[in-house]
């Protein structure tokens, strides 16, 4: 028996052709979907990292300023520190009048003070190392010569140079002698010189001596009270 399909040709074809550009049409949306999906996710972690770009910015912004603050507190720490420790050593250890009643008590018979000069400084640091020494002698001489700067504000020296005038250079060995005798209150007393000095006819010796006062000298009250009540005696003895 014949199968007769009454169906024209152009219309199966044109079905076909509608159900091939649906299909079509169908995938393009799925393609434009998923781009679209995939754009907005890009631009979402975009926006995510943008704002996690911020965040981080701040913070680093605010931890650089944390360290320059604390930068600034450190250099107004030394230099409060360092203000400190000058104020400190600044504030005579030793009273001014003490010092010269001790003084004035060391004065042999005919001596006499002329001029009291007293300067405060710090000391020279040694920047050289005596050749010939061992590694280990070498790196801790250049540790004590790379001493920290607040070390050396806490050894100011007190200076003075002391003139007067005696009938004779033994009494200017004598007074050199008596200051520099155990208990006092200087060391590295030394002369500078000694030269004639006429007064009204008489031959004197103008002496001029260097001290420097003891370092982390303490008096205490019962000290005080004697120098001052010996100083006493000994200007009523004059």
């Amino acid at each position: 028996m014949l199968n007769i399909n009454f169906v024209p040709d152009d219309y199966v074809q044109n079905n076909e052709s509608r159900r091939t550009n649906l299909i079509c049409l169908v995938l393009l949306a799925v393609v434009m979907v998923a781009l679209g999906g995939s754009f907005m996710t890009i631009k979402i972690r975009q926006r995510a990292c943008l704002a996690q770009e911020r965040l981080v910015n701040t913070k680093l912004t605010q931890i650089q300023g944390a360290i320059k603050q604390f930068e600034e507190l450190q250099t107004k720490r030394k230099a409060m520190m360092k203000t400190a420790l000058t104020t400190a050593e600044l504030l005579e250890p030793v009273p001014r009048s003490i010092l010269l009643a001790s003084l004035t008590n060391n004065l042999p018979p005919g001596v006499s003070l002329l001029k009291l000069s007293l300067v405060q400084k710090e000391p020279k640091p040694s920047s050289h190392i005596v050749g010939s020494t061992s590694k280990y002698q070498s790196t801790q001489a250049q540790k004590t010569v790379e001493q920290p700067q607040g070390s050396q504000e806490k050894l100011l020296e007190t200076n003075m140079e002391i003139e007067g005038i005696a009938p004779s250079d033994l009494q200017v060995a004598a007074y050199i002698e008596r200051l520099s005798s155990t208990g006092g209150l200087l060391n590295n007393v030394a002369l500078v010189e000694s030269k004639e000095h006429k007064v009204e006819d008489t031959l004197f010796r103008r002496f001029k001596l260097t001290a420097m006062l003891k370092k982390n000298i303490h008096l205490t009250m019962d000290d005080i009270e004697r120098i001052s009540t010996k100083a006493e005696n000994t200007k009523w003895s004059f």
